[in-house]
């Protein structure tokens, strides 16, 4: 019996004829896809695109990543030189820091930073400088899609008018969304088309090619209805990040004076199949997502009247625990030599976020090494992933520092090792046995089996 043949329905979404000429085009890969900032977010966003057959435009402000590019160099570590000379030999990519070049971009991914100002208040001027350069070179048929973590409210409120002063309306004459970066550096389990894509607009055109665009790199896109519930998506997720580690590094605290080990419950208390999640303390928080990303709300909600107690006191528990950890040396110190930090010398191990990556945003690193040095002590680090420090907005005075050699003579030379990122690289027993003293803040000593007596959690 012969199966009959059923009708088939056109399934494009109910869309203008200039949305529906761009989603055919794009399925046809006939459609070039730029992507304005090309560090840890925007490089993959031009892999995934690339491997999906799209032409595609990078541009950076800054000039030595542009000609590293187009050599078939990769600047960042977990990004192999052998992805970026693919990419730049194949003819489907162009990497420029003039922006003028974008005008023949059918769609512009905006990956640009998003920091905090001093006072702990948004610093928009990265998407508005963005927006800003970009509005001369606007046409129609464009899609613009926001990537970078900001507070809910700001594609609406910030540039969507910049953008519309160009005459062309957003949801008309141009497409306008947003969807969060969720990139992970360095995780070998995930990568941009693995992981799901949020994409939130303000109108079902800007929508259906936003969800189209993503759905030609990333395995599954989760549609919101709005930009805003997007951008709220994304503070959410790092949110609740943020308390749960806050509360793990309170019972750290806790737990130490009571004489428990908080690595060995979160062992215990993670083999309980429901009802627990575990999180990991450390000696304060790093990257650009957990240490910034609450205040962007807490920020925003005072517009509305309203004080976020619990996210706030999440962000002082996290960004006390330098403070905690160089307390917790100077006890040390003082209990096993007779010695405060003032003439100490103290050696870092690590300073990346995180491990197995080059990645030095917000690094609590850079923190201890500033408050050690306030306190007296004699300062070095170790990191192979870091050789020298770089320039960042927080600890100019540090950069140029750079990366000492790790053996046994080094290590015997410092009065206190403290070990900042756990990279998997480092052999810590051999780093205990050589080493008077080892403040571990990450755990990374735990199959250690001899000198366990020079180890200090903290």
């Amino acid at each position: 019996m012969t199966t009959p043949v059923q009708p088939q329905h056109d399934t494009t979404p109910s869309v203008s004829p200039l949305a529906r000429e761009k989603l055919a085009a794009l399925g046809e890969r006939r459609f070039n896809v730029a992507i304005i900032g090309l560090g840890y977010v925007g490089l993959p966003l031009v892999r995934a695109f690339w491997r999906a057959g799209f032409e595609v435009t990078g541009f950076d402000i800054d000039p030595p990543k542009i000609t590293s590019l187009m050599a078939g160099k990769s600047y960042i570590r977990h990004f192999s030189d052998a992805d970026v000379a693919a990419i730049a030999q194949s003819g489907r990519f162009h990497a420029t820091s003039d922006i003028a070049d974008l005008a023949r971009a059918d769609a512009i991914l905006i990956c640009v930073p998003t920091p905090l100002t001093r006072h702990r208040e948004p610093d928009m001027s990265y998407i508005v400088s963005t927006a800003e350069h970009l509005l001369p070179h606007l046409k129609a048929g464009q899609t613009v899609i926001l990537e970078s973590t900001t507070y809910p409210g700001t594609t609406h409120e910030v540039l969507k008018p910049i953008l519309e002063r160009s005459g062309l309306e957003a949801g008309r004459d141009f497409f306008l969304a947003f969807s969060p970066e969720r990139e992970d550096p360095g995780n070998p389990n995930y990568e941009t088309s693995t992981i799901p894509k949020v994409v939130g607009a303000d109108d079902p055109d800007s929508r259906a090619i936003a969800i189209a665009l993503y759905q030609a790199i990333v395995q599954s896109v989760v549609p919101v209805s709005s930009a805003a519930t997007a951008e709220a998506v994304k503070l959410s997720e790092n949110i609740f990040r943020s308390v749960n580690i806050a509360l793990v590094n309170e019972l750290k605290v806790i737990y130490d004076r009571m004489g428990i080990d908080i690595w060995e419950v979160i062992e215990a208390a993670k083999t309980k199949p429901f009802g627990y999640m575990p999180f990991y303390p450390g000696p304060g928080l790093g990257g650009h997502c957990i240490p910034i990303d609450p205040f962007y709300l807490t920020w925003k909600a005072r517009e509305f009247a309203i004080t976020t107690k619990f996210v706030e006191l999440a962000g002082e528990i996290n960004t006390a625990m330098p403070d905690y950890v160089i307390t917790r040396t100077a006890e040390a110190l003082d209990e096993r030599f007779a010695r405060g930090l003032n003439g100490s010398r103290v050696l870092i191990i690590g300073a990346a976020y995180k491990k197995n990556v080059d990645d030095m945003r917000e690094s609590p690193a850079l923190v201890l090494i500033e408050r050690l040095k306030l306190r007296k002590a004699t300062v070095e680090y170790h990191d192979p992933y870091v050789p020298a420090l770089p320039s960042t907005r927080k600890h100019k005075p540090l950069m140029g520092m750079k990366s000492l050699d790790l053996s046994a003579e080094t290590l015997g030379q410092f009065d206190a090792v403290i070990i900042a990122t756990d990279h998997d690289c480092i052999d810590y027993q051999a780093l205990v046995s050589a080493s008077k003293l080892v403040i571990d803040t990450r755990n990374a000593t735990k199959a250690v089996t001899e000198h366990r007596d020079r180890i200090v959690k903290a």
